[in-house]
């Protein structure tokens, strides 16, 4: 006799992710004898019993090689980055930290409205709200704009979400985007990535509400002509005219797109001619498809860059205070740049240094764990309290998961103990009424220096999914200016004076008291967040 609709429910409420755990491997099986060749359906999903992360890959540098600025000094200190990924070189002056998610919007409102040749946006999906309405609004207008009165007749609209996420409900990401897709389809594309790890089985008995959890899109970069705005959520940073960065993003955004499913104007989605298809076509070939689109995009710029570097003279150049380098992690297809350059920077952080690091959902690899235990610089970690975490006050067992991170933040600073390394690692929580916290990314200060000269500002908040499952970007901005540096000094201090530092005692306060079930399933659960 089948299960009661409620308990098939609370079921698939509690073991979703383990479950889907159990039908990965049985759809692997099921489909070896059609996708030999691409072998796992799901190579890249870790067990969920044991954290099997494999050894850090090291980044080396080649002997006698700083790159082409730097030998000395500041930009010296991180122009191994350069050896291994694109640099672009912008003043100072033009880099702006956006100081609130209302800044942001307005921005990007603004931006969309004055846009003359290219808007182009990714993000994991479009909300259905008032907020998103407008947006749409704008861009809207922009198109009617280029296309009646001339103006910008060259105008094009690109936007990359997720098709998962994208298409959840009846009223979606999809539907939103629709009406403009049908007005102006030879002006506008709107790509939906699909990860190739959902698939078979596993994409036929996952429920829609869960099948996210597998991968997802969570690229966040908004481009307007030649300024591009990079989000960490909760976190903005506004390139202002820096041409060969927007076009760097532009090119990725668009390789992504030429890889994912194409929304029609009748709600339908195909793949652009020639591609291999992520769920349907075979595993392994998609993804080397996928991969070699889009790394040539990445190596192009890459040799693009190291000789227009070397053709500058000299290192303070005119607005030559500030380097860029974006990081790209995009495991599912084979490509680890971001894992690679944060490995390396945790482990080269020494006593000279101190990092301020933040995660919205605190959930560290544990190659990146064992990197902050053992490196010498100075840590402060911040993370949500559970009562600005997004899922606190949720129905069901959803309302669970702040517990789940309660319990991981508990683990890691008894680690911290155990080792005898609070003087050095610190773990803040972050509180503030009536808001959820989201910010993600890294400050870093030398010795004796009072501001950062590098963060990292982006989609990945370094916790498992972000290193396996989903296709995530960065940036690293490297800077001397002075002004730049004292504002993201400021975007640091206001997020953490709303923190409060971590104590034993905060953990045996019976409000964090972690239910036994919840000890139990999250050693099954937490490689899915």
């Amino acid at each position: 006799m089948a299960a009661p609709t409620p308990w098939r429910r609370l079921l698939f409420s509690v073991c979703s992710p383990a479950v889907t755990g159990v039908l990965t491997r049985t759809s692997d099986r099921l489909l070896r004898a059609r996708d030999r060749r691409g072998g796992s359906s799901v190579l890249l999903l870790a067990p969920l019993l044991a954290e099997a992360d494999p050894p850090p890959r090291h980044v080396p540098t080649p002997a006698g090689s700083t790159g082409a600025q730097g030998r000395d000094g500041l930009c010296g200190h991180f122009q191994w980055m350069a050896e291994h990924v694109p640099a672009f070189r912008v003043p100072g002056t033009h880099v702006h930290v956006l100081a609130s998610p209302d800044h942001f919007y307005q921005t990007m409102k603004a931006r969309i409205k004055t846009a003359r040749r290219r808007v182009v946006m990714a993000s994991l999906y479009l909300g259905t709200g008032q907020l998103e309405q407008e947006l749409v609004d704008c861009v809207e207008e922009a198109l009617l704009r280029s296309h009646e009165n001339g103006d910008a007749p060259d105008l094009k609209v690109s936007l990359l979400l997720d098709y998962t996420r994208g298409s959840r409900g009846q009223t979606n990401s999809r539907t939103m985007l629709l009406p403009l897709l049908r007005r102006f389809a030879s002006q506008m594309r709107v790509s939906l990535y699909h990860t190739p790890d959902l698939r078979g089985l596993l994409r036929l008995l996952v429920p829609q509400r869960f099948n996210e959890t597998i991968g997802v899109q969570h690229i966040k970069v908004y481009l307007f002509d030649d300024s591009v705005i990079i989000s960490g959520q909760d976190r903005y940073v506004l390139l202002e005219n820096c041409g060969e960065v927007a076009d760097f993003f532009s090119d990725l955004v668009d390789a992504v797109g030429d890889v994912s499913l194409q929304l029609q104007p009748d709600d339908s989605v195909t793949m652009l001619d020639g591609m291999v298809h992520p769920y349907n076509g075979n595993r392994q070939a998609f993804s080397a498809a996928a991969r070699k689109r889009i790394m040539e995009v990445v190596n192009t710029a890459h040799v693009r860059q190291q000789l227009l570097n070397r053709s500058r003279d000299s290192e303070d150049g005119e607005g030559g205070d500030t380097w860029v380098f974006p990081l790209v992690q995009m495991k599912p297809l084979g490509i680890q740049i971001d894992e690679q350059v944060t490995q390396r920077l945790l482990t080269n952080a020494g006593p000279d240094s101190c990092v301020f690091l933040t995660s919205g959902y605190f959930n560290l690899t544990r190659p990146y764990m064992r990197m902050v235990l053992g490196a010498g610089a100075s840590y402060r970690i911040l993370t949500a309290s559970p009562e600005v975490n997004g899922f606190f006050g949720a129905k069901g067992l959803a309302g669970a998961i702040p517990a789940a991170y309660t319990l991981i933040a508990r683990q890691f600073y008894g680690q911290v103990c155990r080792q005898g390394q609070q003087e050095r690692v610190h773990l803040h929580e972050y509180r503030r009424s009536q808001w959820t916290f989201h910010a993600k990314g890294l400050w870093y200060y030398l010795q004796g220096k009072d501001r950062p000269c590098l963060t990292l500002i982006g989609s990945p908040n370094f916790g498992y999914r972000s290193v396996h499952r989903d296709l995530e970007a960065q940036i690293a901005i490297v800077t001397k200016n002075e002004k730049l540096q004292s504002q993201l000094r400021e975007e640091q201090e206001t997020l953490y004076q709303q923190s409060s530092e971590v104590s034993v005692a905060t953990f045996e306060r019976p409000d964090r008291h972690v239910k036994l079930w919840v000890k139990l399933v999250t050693p099954l659960i937490k490689n899915f967040f």
